[in-house]
């Protein structure tokens, strides 16, 4: 799955004109897109900066990310250094 941020994205027909572009790059692209947060995820076949090119020409600015799962806490050491004291 690729994912961009599109920070220009503001409302539903920007979302049609993002899904169009992609759809009209690969059919058989599955597109989700998060309005509140400016992100559009795209599985497809095709690779990344040919989305991104896709994306591009429909108008908009899209930027790649990865989401990254947040880190868990953090473990607290007791007093003799180690996690199983």
């Amino acid at each position: 799955m690729t994912t961009f941020e599109v920070k220009d994205m503001t409302c539903g027909h920007c979302t049609n004109a993002i899904t169009q572009a992609v759809l009209a790059l690969d059919p058989a692209a599955s597109v989700l897109i998060d309005l509140p947060s400016h992100r559009v995820k795209i599985e497809s076949a095709c690779a990344e900066t040919d989305l991104s090119q896709a994306i591009e020409k429909a108008g908009y600015s899209p930027v790649a990310t990865s989401i990254v799962p947040a880190p868990s806490a953090p473990i607290k050491k007791s007093k003799g250094g180690c996690c199983c004291n």
